[in-house]
Formats: structure tokens, sequence, C-alpha cells
């Protein structure tokens, strides 16, 4: 299956699917309904404007299978980017058949050509086993940094 899959990034008229993923994804992974309207003119927002991040998608025969998101932190300590691997999304009926670590190493080598990229981070449900799981086999690891939040909805 994973070798059927082209890996690339995402494309304007990919934007209603990828908002899709978000949605189920945030039913699955945090149980929370989220606005279609809102999710979609979140993701083409970002698709105009590359200073905020990109997306990358997973596409079989012209049917996306997954995706995610990149978001930039700068890092002041390092003088350098932190990409932000955000609202990783795989369907279903295509898990567990290497599509994420598929889309991973396409980010981390395109990290790598671009250059002044100090990391790849990410964050996750506490309670997200399997995605704890399959990011640690990548190679990546956990850090002692914990995260707090204040949400100011307008």
């Amino acid at each position: 299956m994973s070798q059927d899959i082209r890996i690339r990034l995402a494309r304007e008229r990919d934007a209603g699917a990828i908002a899709d993923f978000n949605i189920a994804m945030a039913r699955e992974t945090e149980d929370k309904e989220l606005s279609g309207d809102i999710v979609v003119r979140g993701v083409q927002k970002l698709m105009g404007n590359s200073n905020h991040g990109f997306y990358v998608v997973a596409d079989r025969a012209g049917e996306l299978v997954g995706s995610l998101m990149i978001t930039y932190e700068w890092s002041d300590w390092r003088c350098a980017v932190f990409w932000w691997i955000q609202s990783v999304y795989v369907r279903p009926d295509c898990r567990r058949q290497g599509v994420f670590t598929r889309l991973y190493e396409f980010v981390r080598t395109r990290a790598l050509q671009t250059g002044g990229v100090c990391g790849l981070r990410l964050y996750f449900e506490r309670n997200n086993e399997t995605a704890e799981t399959a990011y640690g086999r990548l190679g990546m690891t956990k850090t002692g940094y914990g995260i707090f939040e204040e949400a100011l909805n307008p």
C-alpha cells in the first residue's frame, strides 16, 4: 500500500479534504466537534500564506489518504526555526501501512534541505499511546516540556 502513495505539498484544491481530516481528527482524539466553515477558512488561510507554514499530503490515485501541517517557531536560543508537525491525520482504512512514516520522512528531508531548521516537534494527546509509539519509532524523543494554554476565543 505504501508504495502506491505519493507524498507531496498540498495544493489549494486539497483544502476541503484537509479540513475534513482535521474535523475527523478532533472528533477521534479529543471528542471535539469543530465548525466546518471555520476549519476550511483556517486551512485556506494557511495555504495562502507560506510564512505561517504548509501542508503535506499523502495521495493515492488522486485521493488524499493522509495529511499533516507544518508551522514555524523561531528559536532565539538556536538562531533557527523549529518545524511543528500538527494536524496529523491518516484515514482509518490506511493506518498501520506506513503512510505517516512517509509523510514524516518527506518533512524531515525537506527540513534538512531547506536549512535553518533546528528540529522537528509535535505534541499529542497524553492518552494517545498509538501516536506516542509511532513517533518514538521514528526516532523522536519526549522532551521535558509541558504545555500550558489560555484559550482566547474571539
